[in-house]
Formats: C-alpha cells, sequence, structure tokens
C-alpha cells in the first residue's frame, strides 16, 4: 500500500506540473485502479491456493516424501523448498537410524531375557532341593531378578505401537488365574490371603499386554501389604479390580503414581522402587485402550481398577 501511495503521489504531482486536464488523468487513473484490483484480486487467490497446499503438506511433512512438496514458484519459494527438502533428508536418515537402533535394542534385549530365564531356572531348582528360610528367600530374590528382567523388555516393546498388539477375544479367567498362580508364592512367603472366585467375562484386549498389566498390579499390592491381603474381582462391565489392605497412597501423590519414575512416600521407604511398574501398566492399558486408575487412603488399602469395555475394538 505504501508503494501504491508513492506512486499515485508522483502521478499526481506530474499532472500538475504539466497542467493536465483532470476528467482524462481521472479516467486514467481509474482504469489503472481497475486493472490493479483484478490483478490484486487474482494474486491474492493464487496466494490463497498455494497457502493451503503448503499447510496440507505441512500437516504431513514427516511421511511425505521430498518430491511431494509444493512446487515453487519464486526464486524465494525455491530456495526455502530446497532448504526443508534438505532438512526432510536429513530427518529421515536419523529417524531410519533411530529405528534401527531400537529394534537392534529390542533384540537384544529379548535375546537376553530369554537367555537369563535358564541360569534362574536353575538357581531356583537348586534351591527348592533344599527347603530353608534362606533358600526361600533367595528364591523370592530370584523371582524379583525375572520380574525386572521382563519389564526391561516390556519398556522397550511400548514403542512398537499397534504394531505389537494382537486385538482378540480374550477369557478373562485364564489369564487372571495364569497370573495368581505366578504370584502364589509370594503371597505364602508374606503370608498374605489371595481372593478370587473366577469370571465368566470375555473382553477384546492383547492377552500378552492384558497379563502383564494384571501381573504388575499384583506385584504392587504384594510388595506394599504388609498384612491382610488382596481380592482380585471382576464386574459386570467387565472391570477388573485389584484391591489390598495394604499402607495406602497419600492423597498428595494418588495423582502422580502413574507417572514415570515417581516413586512418592511409599517409594522412598522401598529402596528398591524403581517408579516404574505403573507407569508401564498405565503405558500399557493406554495401548490397549483400557481405562486404569486407583483408590486409596493412607493405613487402609488400595483399590486398582482397569476398565476394559472397549467396543470399538476390532477382533484380528
Amino acid at each position: 500500500m505504501g508503494v501504491f501511495a508513492l506512486f499515485a503521489a508522483i502521478y499526481a504531482a506530474v499532472l500538475v506540473l504539466y497542467d493536465v486536464p483532470a476528467e482524462p488523468a481521472l479516467y486514467g487513473a481509474g482504469l489503472c485502479a481497475l486493472a490493479g484490483a483484478v490483478l490484486l484480486a487474482a494474486g491474492y487467490v493464487r496466494f490463497r491456493r498455494g497457502h493451503m497446499r503448503r499447510l496440507a503438506a505441512l500437516e504431513n511433512l514427516l511421511i511425505l516424501p521430498a518430491e511431494s512438496l509444493p512446487a515453487a514458484e519464486t526464486p524465494a519459494e525455491a530456495d526455502l523448498r530446497e532448504m526443508v527438502r534438505r532438512m526432510k533428508a536429513a530427518y529421515d536418515a536419523l529417524s531410519t537410524e533411530a529405528d534401527r537402533a531400537r529394534r537392534e535394542n529390542l533384540d537384544w534385549f529379548t535375546a537376553w531375557v530369554h537367555q537369563i530365564k535358564t541360569p534362574i531356572a536353575v538357581m531356583r531348582l537348586t534351591l527348592q532341593a533344599e527347603d530353608t528360610p534362606e533358600h526361600r528367600d533367595l528364591e523370592a530374590e530370584l523371582f524379583r531378578v525375572s520380574q525386572y528382567a521382563q519389564m526391561a523388555l516390556t519398556y522397550l516393546r511400548l514403542g512398537e505401537g499397534a504394531g505389537d498388539l494382537r486385538i482378540e477375544t480374550v477369557a478373562l479367567d485364564g489369564v487372571i488365574r495364569q497370573a495368581v498362580h505366578k504370584y502364589a508364592p509370594q503371597f505364602v512367603r508374606r503370608k498374605l490371603y489371595l481372593r478370587y472366585e473366577g469370571t465368566d467375562q470375555q473382553v477384546l484386549s492383547d492377552e500378552k499386554w492384558l497379563s502383564f498389566i494384571i501381573e504388575q498390579l499384583l506385584d504392587n499390592a504384594v510388595k506394599y501389604t504388609p498384612a491382610g491381603g488382596v481380592t482380585v474381582s471382576v464386574s459386570a462391565e467387565k472391570t477388573l479390580s485389584v484391591a489390598d489392605t495394604g499402607i495406602g497412597i497419600s492423597a498428595s501423590d494418588l495423582p502422580r503414581i502413574f507417572e514415570k519414575g515417581f516413586t512418592g512416600y511409599n517409594g522412598r521407604a522401598d529402596k528398591a522402587a524403581t517408579g516404574l511398574g505403573l507407569y508401564l501398566c498405565r503405558q500399557a492399558a493406554e495401548k490397549l485402550r483400557h481405562r486404569l486408575w486407583a483408590e486409596s487412603e493412607p493405613g487402609k488399602g488400595s483399590v486398582f481398577y482397569l476398565d476394559m469395555r472397549r467396543d470399538r475394538l476390532e477382533v484380528e
């Protein structure tokens, strides 16, 4: 607009200096203004179309090939397009390298977890040969080593996305009983009861990830329940609950128990706490589109709920 005003002032000055009649001058100025308005409107339409194409490319920039970037209409746009193309090429290379490294780490950890199971099984059999308090304590520690190794593998697998999921109809009773059987020695060792009456509910889920969540909830319950026990139940609305009579969770810690690395007051009392168990549970639940939350009161125990009513999931 400033340039247009400058040109208009020069035009008017020239007319005044040469004493040109006003009528033809105004007529010519009107025609120029009309032509300028048409060109301006056409330029705006062209700019708007290019702007929309650039916005569409921006929303899908990470997945579009570099050749799909909008064509440049000016030398300046060509320079910017080339800069974006080179940055995207660098990003794609880094992303590919990161995926390769993550896959190698996952493969290594998977192999390591499977390999470590052999010496753990041998040590467990050796300890079971003689039933003494010391051997039972060592066997419990071996169980924790096995669980920590599995937790490390689970942490890496969380980044696999939908490719690591197998959504199908799962009979809850079998999954729960398998987890209960796995943790039964821990309950016996700590002299805690474990109540579960069975269920005929079926849900759409991934059996491997669902089993991991239930095992972690049982592990958490055993860890923070010095007396009493744990009750596992499933409602008619397909909500699993794991209720313990443990030390409970303070009101200030409760909103943060699913955060990565958060241990809270209970974790500070338990020096071995990593703050990863419940975090991985929440991540796995979100992966399955299940809802996980907890209710607790210090000194009166905790209840963890897993809502599995996800009707929009499709069976493979």
